[in-house]
C-alpha cells in the first residue's frame, strides 16, 4: 500500500510516517502544504492520502478542500483527513455523497498506532472510518423520522461501529456478542433500509453508513 502524508508540523509529520512504515506501508511522498498535497497527489497516485485540516498556505481548511478535489479528481483513492476539532460540517462535506474510502479521525487518535492503522486497512477497502466522537455528535443533532428509527437500539449500535470501519468480527468484540449475531444485525438493518440482497455485501455497508450519517 502507498501513501501520501501532508501535515506542516514537521515532528507529528515524521511520527505518522514512522507508524505507517513500520506497520509495513510505503510513504512515497510527504507533503508540507494543501497545494503540495495535490501535486503529490497527482504525480505518486498513492492508495491514500492522510491530512491535516489545518494545513498552509490558508491555514484553515486548506487540508480539507485539497482532500475534497482529491476525492473528485481520483475517485479511487481513499483519503483520511485528521482534525483537532470535532466539527459536524467537515465531516459531512468531506463524505458528501460517498461514504467509501473515506475517514475523519480526531488528531489526539494518531497518537494510537492501532486506531490509525485500522483506519487505513478500513479505507484502503473501500469503506469509511469515522472517529466514534465523531459520529456520536452527528448522531446526537434532532433530526426529522425516516428509515432509520425502524432501527433496534442494538442496531443502531451496530451500524454506529459499521461507520467506525469495524468489521463484523470487531463490532461482536466490541459488543461481547458472537460474529453470527453481528451478522442477523446487519441483515436486519440492510432490510429496514431496503438494501437489496442482489447487491454487494460491501456496497450495502457503505450505503447503509451514508444514510445513517445523512439523516
Amino acid at each position: 500500500m502507498r501513501l501520501v502524508v501532508a501535515e506542516d508540523q514537521a515532528l507529528v509529520r515524521e511520527g505518522i510516517i514512522r507508524m505507517l512504515e513500520s506497520a509495513g506501508l510505503t510513504v512515497v511522498g510527504a507533503a508540507v502544504d494543501a497545494v503540495d498535497l495535490i501535486r503529490q497527489a497527482r504525480l505518486h497516485q498513492p492508495d491514500i492520502i492522510i491530512t491535516d485540516i489545518q494545513m498552509p498556505p490558508g491555514r484553515s481548511d486548506d487540508g480539507l478542500r485539497a482532500a475534497m478535489e482529491i476525492r473528485e479528481l481520483y475517485p479511487g483513492m481513499g483519503v483520511i483527513v485528521l482534525s483537532q476539532f470535532l466539527e459536524d460540517r467537515y465531516v459531512l462535506d468531506l463524505v458528501g455523497e460517498r461514504a467509501d474510502g473515506v475517514g475523519y479521525l480526531l488528531k489526539e487518535r494518531v497518537a494510537d498506532r492501532t486506531i490509525l492503522l485500522e483506519a487505513v486497512r478500513s479505507v484502503a477497502a473501500g469503506q469509511s472510518a469515522l472517529d466514534r466522537d465523531v459520529i456520536a455528535r452527528l448522531v446526537g443533532r434532532r433530526r426529522a423520522t425516516g428509515p432509520l428509527d425502524d432501527l433496534t437500539p442494538q442496531e443502531r449500535r451496530v451500524l454506529a461501529l459499521m461507520a467506525e470501519g469495524r468489521s463484523n468480527t470487531a463490532i461482536a468484540d466490541a459488543l461481547t456478542v458472537t460474529v453470527p449475531t453481528v451478522e442477523r444485525h446487519v441483515s436486519g438493518i440492510f432490510t429496514k433500509l431496503g438494501l437489496l440482497p442482489s447487491e454487494a455485501e460491501h456496497h450495502r455497508r457503505v450505503v447503509a453508513v451514508l444514510k445513517y450519517l445523512q439523516h
